[in-house]
């Protein structure tokens, strides 16, 4: 062999073991960047600030460890926790229960324990529920997104802890949507309800953690006295590793569906931006499909037509491809996020329905029913909106508040900074 030759296959070899050394480092350093969860970091304590204590748990099917054990599980196996009681939100704590459906208190079979529905008779815990406990913990994986129960869940049950004299332990989970963006109208009090309870734009950029010391520092958030307010007990136990710009795909944590309709981040990211334009008028978004709030349809007309309406109003971060779904039997148009950076969550919503406007004989929000407007408005906080889409449709002035919206998110993001515990 040619000495030249041999030191270059030397170099060469040389390199492929460098390569394969900087492949490792770098599996090594993504599993070392998974984010550890607030279950996490309170199993890392050793359950310290539980010790002692009596422990209530409010939590459902996504509340897990990095791991995928449930927090039910890790907080009854740990001999320093005394688990007494469990409390379940919408859907149940293991989210076999259907949407919007009161769910019925019961002993859980797998743990013995008592579970308290708080979305049946009682969405806020009375006294009796928590007689007998010293903490309630929290635990459960919101989206991000003002129209989703668990945020008014946690209000109402760290409500009746604080004026239980109840501690309050909150363990917190990522943003799925990450901690930077932030989107939509900011919710009036008068449309403040279950599915819109936090006065936060429809897309607010905090954890749970975040949004429980909001309520805890506001006044309005909590139905308090001043002097319960200030003596209130609560403990966030923070993520590591976990910052602002991550969004779901960037934590390394599988996704636990957190309710029937939410199976996937993708489905997330959908509910954010066509939930609401598919309440109203007339558009489907392919709930029932593989493809939850991603794909969609709207009756009598043709997807060429559709695709070319929608592409023509440049929607900043989306594109549109026309995809099969529900096996191969159905088409329609997928959502997908081409910028993430430039995409407005909620702009689509409001795009779609001009768009119902246009392809309907008459304005369809104009003839809906007293009562599916007043749905309508508290999922998505204001009636401004609907004031104009039902008088103008498709000629509404969408440009005129999209720029208010993003004015009023930059205000809110300043004036919650206070609350952050991720930078």
């Amino acid at each position: 062999m040619p000495r030249s030759f041999a030191a270059k296959l030397l170099a060469l070899l040389a390199l492929f073991a460098c390569l394969n050394i900087l492949s490792d480092l770098q599996i090594s350093t993504t599993a070392q960047a998974r984010v550890k969860l607030g279950i996490d970091v309170l199993a890392d304590t050793r359950f310290e600030i539980l010790r002692g204590k009596r422990v209530g748990l409010l939590t459902h099917q996504a509340g897990v460890n990095q791991f995928g054990q449930s927090t039910i599980d890790v907080l009854r196996n740990a001999r320093q926790v005394q688990l007494v009681k469990l409390f379940g939100p919408e859907h149940g704590i293991y989210g076999d229960e259907k949407a919007n459906v009161p769910v019925l208190d019961k002993i859980d079979p797998r743990t013995n324990l008592p579970v308290y529905s708080l979305f049946g008779k009682y969405r806020k815990p009375t006294a009796g529920m928590l007689s007998g406990l010293d903490v309630l913990v929290i635990d459960l994986q919101d989206l991000g997104v003002r129209s989703y129960t668990y945020a008014a869940c946690m209000r109402y049950a760290m409500e009746a802890a604080i004026e239980n004299n109840l501690e309050v332990v909150v363990l917190d989970r990522p943003n799925p949507l990450g901690g930077l963006k932030v989107d939509g109208p900011n919710r009036e009090e008068k449309w403040r309800s279950y599915v819109g309870d936090f006065p936060v734009p429809y897309v607010h950029g905090l954890t749970m953690g975040e949004l429980a010391r909001m309520a805890v520092s506001e006044k309005g958030i909590l139905n308090l006295s001043d002097a319960e307010r200030k003596s209130a007990k609560l403990s966030v136990v923070t993520m590591e590793g976990w910052n602002r710009y991550m969004s779901w795909t960037n934590t390394g944590l599988s996704w636990i569906p957190t309710s029937p309709n939410i199976p996937t981040f993708e489905s997330v990211v959908g509910y954010s931006m066509t939930g609401l334009g598919a309440q109203l008028g007339g558009f489907k978004h392919g709930i029932g499909s593989e493809y939850p709030f991603r794909i969609l349809t709207f009756d009598k007309v043709k997807l060429d037509a559709l695709k070319k309406e929608l592409e023509a109003r440049n929607i900043p971060g989306v594109a549109f491809e026309t995809k099969q779904f529900m096996s191969g039997q159905k088409e329609g148009l997928y959502v997908k996020i081409t910028d993430w950076k430039a995409w407005r969550p909620t702009e689509l919503s409001f795009h779609m329905m001009q768009v119902a406007d246009k392809f309907s004989r008459s304005n369809p929000f104009a003839s809906t029913s007293e009562g599916q407007g007043n749905l309508f408005n508290k999922h998505v906080g204001s009636s401004r909106w609907w004031q104009e889409i039902t008088q103008r449709g498709q000629n509404s002035n969408l440009s005129g508040f999209i720029v208010s919206w993003e004015r009023q998110a930059k205000q809110f993001q300043y004036r919650t900074r206070k609350y952050w515990l991720y930078d």
